[in-house]
């Protein structure tokens, strides 16, 4: 909204000029989801605590410790992150551009199979809501849908290609063999996301630190002279995910002010489905999918713990390769106070993000 003051009227008011700016406008959304998230999230967390009486399950099979720390805890805190990154971005972004509702589509349709799956589970008084048979099938629909009108809406030449980190101006076109990369690329991420999701604070903070480094990435794609320099594809339109990108930032800080141990809320599937798959809509429109798995790298090792433990545990018969996954359960066993994991991960996190950024340059 606020970009269309300096449409119709940066000629006459000098101030509006500023919103031009891609820069002022991604700072601009995310001060306003962070202040939307404090002035909404008192009562929306009453709110919760209301109608969801005992508050999210906890599984039967996790840390005993949860059992006493956790119970009682509301869910749904997602659908706060979800309200003050669309608000944010719906009063800083421009919104002719088409890319926006790409994100923002994504992002609500996964928030709202989320928060379904979290509805099930406090309905049904259990950790197990939808069925994952059809809680993917969901997700792979909306996954190839938005992978299509990526394709539709980007540049041909490149529509179906992705960049390669450490090279310069060197892609791989996929074809039709694209559909099914994107598709794996959101649900993977939003699963990812939801795996990492376990303790108080653990997946916001690399939620945020990964979303910092696409809100640059963003940046620089979208812009000709920058790309240019750094011979990595220019994307145009691609500087206004900026925008969802600090308004993402800012709504993972509001969320943090109350999620940070003790959680007076959890995020629950409402908001770790809907993270994950943002941050792999953005990565796909920038052509750069696989920064978003060196960024990401700790969505990845907790996933990749999820499918080792699994298949070991059915190859060997019952035996496991760690204590407890997804892997940040494992350092719980293991003697790890909670604050240690999330403190250290989120340090990984960041020194992934930074990593992924350095690759822009090393080419």
């Amino acid at each position: 909204m606020f970009y269309y003051l300096y449409k119709l009227y940066g000629q006459e008011v000098l101030f509006f000029n500023l919103f031009r700016y891609i820069t002022f406008r991604t700072v601009g959304a995310l001060l306003t989801a962070l202040l939307i998230s404090f002035i909404c999230g008192p009562s929306l967390i009453r709110w919760l605590k209301k109608h969801q009486g005992h508050g999210q399950p906890i599984r039967d099979d996790g840390p005993s410790s949860h059992l006493l720390t956790k119970q009682g805890t509301p869910t749904m805190g997602g659908s706060l992150i979800l309200l003050s990154m669309t608000l944010g971005t719906l009063l800083w972004a421009n919104l002719s551009n088409s890319y926006i509702w790409v994100v923002l589509i994504v992002t609500l349709g996964f928030g709202c199979l989320g928060a379904y799956d979290d509805y099930l589970k406090l309905t049904r008084n259990s950790a197990h809501g939808l069925s994952a048979k059809t809680k993917f099938l969901i997700q792979i629909l909306m996954s190839g849908a938005a992978t299509y009108g990526v394709m539709s809406l980007g540049d041909p030449a490149l529509a179906t290609s992705t960049s390669i980190p450490f090279f310069k101006n060197i892609f791989i076109d996929l074809g039709y063999f694209y559909i099914p990369f994107g598709i794996f690329l959101i649900v993977g991420s939003s699963n990812a996301v939801n795996l990492t999701d376990g303790l108080d604070g653990l997946a916001i903070g690399p939620v945020m630190s990964v979303a910092a480094c696409f809100v640059l990435i963003s940046y620089l794609v979208g812009n000709h002279i920058f790309a240019n320099y750094l011979q990595i594809a220019f994307v145009p339109g691609t500087g206004e995910l900026a925008i969802i990108g600090g308004a993402l930032i800012g709504a993972g800080l509001g969320f943090l002010w109350y999620n940070a141990p003790p959680a007076l809320v959890f995020m629950g599937d409402t908001g770790s489905l809907s993270t994950g798959a943002a941050l792999g809509v953005i990565s796909m429109i920038t052509k750069h999918e696989f920064i978003l798995a060196i960024a990401g790298g700790l969505f990845v090792v907790e996933a990749v713990s999820v499918i080792l433990q699994v298949g070991y545990f059915k190859l060997s018969g019952g035996k496991r390769i760690f204590l407890m996954a997804p892997i940040h359960h494992h350092f719980e066993k293991k003697g790890w106070s909670e604050p240690t994991i999330v403190f250290r991960f989120w340090i990984v996190s960041i020194v992934l993000a930074l990593l992924a950024l350095a690759t822009l340059k090393l080419r």
